[in-house]
This record gives structure tokens, sequence and C-alpha cells, in this order.
């Protein structure tokens, strides 16, 4: 039982201050069990991002994070289906169960080849990225999901939870390691301009400590000095900033002492690392320091800078990075599907291709892992316009039933295709594997048990996967 508050904070009582002054101190006693687990895991150190060992040794060290958001179609990408264009125009012969109405069979607009030693199969929309590194791709063409809802399916696969609040990934992840440079945020969020759907939920905290939330920075036409907001005094020299924060960090931790609040602790931390950010970020998100050659290979559109600052981000030792594709769900393409998905493909298959090149050539690409992928995948069939007509600019419904993503480097195999959707591309039949298998199988290859990597709250042990998950060890190099 700590010590009672100085007489001069007892106009601001808390409601642990209140809990213990009533009910005979009975509240407390429980309050204290669920805190000592809380503040236990709250700070393992001084620094709560300070680098931590994993639960065993682990391939990868960084996670990039690559999210089409909005749904990709996998039949138009990296799961060619012969059977679905023989059946163009005409009704399939499956059940199927669609989000929307949907009429008759659509083959894809594109064309598909074998790349590589491995003679992957890819649509010519990414036929830059598979001539490069066909052989680096990790396949998966059997994903599923629970719900055809983009909110819900982005919370699953970047939670572990559709509906629920619950920490993002890549707030496990820097809760489970740390993050290798203090200067900068261990986990950051890079989106052209605005919000995804779902927003900030993406990349919450949630009940972890604040520390471990993403740090949201909008890129597109942005100098390195403009990308994070009041990251320079303009009034104050760096001696005059440090004595002044000296001063407040003194005040703060008198503050915590009497309040013992996981919350007060992480914004203490937030304003050292907003101090020590005012150099090492400027120098990370600064693209234009990258020689000629590096950002033409890049491109110059708004994801292959992010793709850029993603490297660069990496290179500096931060844990995990989320790169967006933009703003709600752009790959959402109920009509107009080949139109609209050439045009995406255009604006990142570049920056994704220059990435994993670059990663490989400074010797990244084994300690980083990079997944690629949506929410869900899209329906083989025409979705029916509100007038009950199939447009000539046909697209596609939402699907959660079947999808494919797929990773590179980080410890898993190159060049090899996992898992199956049926012959139409609908739904995933074989090697299935859920979002919680694939949040699993990721912390794995960090060094982290998706099983021990818990967090007590509200009564309860939680973790990224909940109740679920296996590790898919054939996609294990």
């Amino acid at each position: 039982m700590r010590s009672s508050p100085h007489p001069s904070s007892l106009a601001a009582i808390t409601r642990r201050e209140m809990l213990r002054r009533c009910g005979a101190g009975f509240g407390t006693i429980g309050l204290a069990a669920l805190l000592g687990n809380l503040t236990a895991r709250a700070a393992p150190s001084a620094d709560p991002l300070a680098p931590r060992p994993p639960h065993f040794p682990g391939r990868a060290k960084y996670v990039i994070q690559i999210l089409a958001n909005g749904g990709p179609s996998q039949m138009d990408t990296f799961d060619p289906k012969p059977m679905l264009t023989r059946y163009h125009g005409k009704q399939l012969p499956i059940n199927l169960e669609t989000e929307r109405p949907t009429g008759t069979a659509l083959g894809s607009p594109f064309s598909f080849a074998r790349y590589g030693q491995s003679g992957l199969e890819a649509s010519e929309l990414f036929a830059p990225l598979a001539a490069a590194h066909a052989d680096d791709l990790c396949v998966i063409r059997s994903m599923y999901t629970d719900t055809p809802i983009h909110e819900n399916s982005l919370r699953m696969m970047n939670c572990g939870a559709s509906i629920m609040a619950r920490p993002s990934i890549g707030s496990w992840v820097t809760y489970g390691l740390g993050t290798e440079n203090q200067n900068l945020p261990g986990f950051v969020v890079l989106v052209p301009k605005g919000m995804p759907v779902a927003g900030a939920d993406n990349w919450q905290a949630s009940f972890l400590p604040g520390s471990f939330q993403g740090t949201y920075i909008e890129t597109k036409d942005r100098t390195a000095a403009e990308l994070i907001e009041n990251l320079r005094n303009p009034f104050l020299s760096g001696d005059e900033q440090r004595a002044q924060l000296a001063f407040a960090a003194a005040l703060n931790r008198r503050h915590l002492a009497q309040r013992n609040d996981p919350a007060l602790e992480s914004r203490i931390h937030s304003f050292e690392t907003a101090f020590r950010m005012q150099t090492a970020a400027t120098d990370a998100f600064d693209y234009e320091r990258e020689p000629e050659h590096i950002r033409a290979l890049y491109g110059n559109t708004a994801q292959a800078k992010q793709m850029l600052i993603a490297r660069r981000l990496v290179e500096r030792g931060v844990r995990f990075v989320q790169v967006w594709h933009g703003t709600l769900q752009p790959w959402d393409s109920h009509g107009e599907i080949e139109k609209e998905h050439r045009r995406l493909a255009a604006e990142s298959c570049q920056g994704i291709t220059a990435l994993l090149t670059d990663l490989k050539q400074r010797g990244l690409l084994g300690e980083t892992l990079v997944i690629w992928g949506g929410e869900f995948g899209r329906t083989p069939t025409v979705e029916i316009s509100q007038n009950g007509k199939i447009e000539p600019t046909a697209g596609r419904d939402h699907n959660h039933h079947g999808f494919t993503m797929w990773m590179a480097g980080g410890g898993v195999k190159g060049g090899m295709v996992h898992g199956a959707t049926d012959d139409f591309g609908f739904k995933a039949v074989e090697n299935r594997v859920h979002v919680h298998d694939l949040h699993a199988t990721v912390l794995h290859l960090l060094g982290l048990d998706h099983e021990r990597l818990t967090y007590r709250h509200s009564g309860r042990d939680f973790r990224l996967t909940d109740v679920h998950g296996r590790i898919v060890r054939e996609l294990l190099a």
C-alpha cells in the first residue's frame, strides 16, 4: 500500500484514491493485484521501448507491412484461374455467398506468366516485381478471414479482432521486442494523405501502454521538415529545450510517484522521444539525401517515396513500419476493375520492387520481413449495379472466403506458393490460412511465441491471436 498523497494534492483526487478511501480499502486490494501485473509488464525497464530479447532466436528483426487497403483481386494478381476465364459471362456452378448481388463469371482481363527459377505465376500488373523477385516471394493463396466488411476485416488484419478495440500487431511486436533506435518511434505508420477505413484503430495500442502505439505520418507532397509537425522549436535552442524537458520530467516523475499511472509514464516517455527525434527524424525521413540512382530506382509516386522512407527507417532500427496505399480503400474496385487495378499497380509496383531490391543489396532482406496484401479479396463474379444491370465497366465485390497475400525475406521460403482456392478463386480450400495463423507465423519469425506474448487486462491475459492461431511452418525457410 503506497503512502497517502501530500495535502497539496488532495484537491485532485483520482478514481484510485476514491476507491482507497471508500469501502475500508477493499476496492484497492483487488485493484492493486491487477495494477501490479499491469505496471510490471508496462515498464520492464526505464525505457519501455528498450530492446528486449525474443523468446527464442528469430530470423527477422524488422517488419515492413504494405497494405493494399480496399482488397486487391486475387485472380487478377497472383492466383490465375483458367477455369474462370472459360466460364466468363456464364453462371458459375458453385454457391456464392457475397455481400452484394453478383452476376456471371468475370474472367481476368490480365495475362499471367511464370517467372524465376521457381516458375511462380503472376499477372502483368506485377510483372516487374515477379521478374525481379519471383524467387524471393512466398505467396499464400489460401488466406481467409471472418467478414467482408472493410472496417472489421482491417481490424482483424491489423489487430487480430474484428470488432473490439485491441492492440495492433505493430504495438504487440514493439511491446515484445522494443526497438533498436531510441531516437525514433518503434512503430511508424506511413499514409500518403488522410485516414484509411477504421482510422487509428489500425495502429492503436489499446490497453497496452501508449508508448507502443503507431506514430502516424502523412507523406504526400511534404518535405522532411514538414512530415512531423512541431518537430523543431522555433524559439528555444537544443540546450534550452533539454533544460526545460528535464524540469518538466522532474515534475512529472513526482506526479507519477503519487498517481502510479501507466498512461502518465507513457506520456513522459513520449516527451523524451519527441525531443530526441528532432535530429534523427529529419534525417530518417529525408529521402532527398539518397543518391539519384536510388531515388530513380524507387520512382516518383507517393507509394515509391513511402517505400524508400520505410527502408531508411528499418535501416535505422525502427522495428515495425506500416505502409498504406492511400486514403480510405483505394483497392476497392467495385467498378472498372481493369482500369482501376492497372492504375493502382502502376502506382505501387515499382516502389515495392525497388524496396526488395534495395533491402537485398544492402543485406537487410534476410532480417526484414516484408508483407503485402489487403484485408480480403474479391469475387470471381461481376458485381451487379444498383439498377440491376451488369455494366461493361465491370468490377468485383468483397470476398473474405479466399484471397492472396505474399511475404518476402525475414526467414520465409522464397519462390513458393502455399495453399489454393477453388477452381474459380472464390474460397480457400487447400492448406487454409486464417489471419490468426498469419499473425502467429509473423511473431514466430521474429522469435516471439504468440501464446506467451500476453498482457493482463480486465482480469485475463490477452494476446494478438486471442485463443486462436497456429504457426504455418510450411512457410518457414
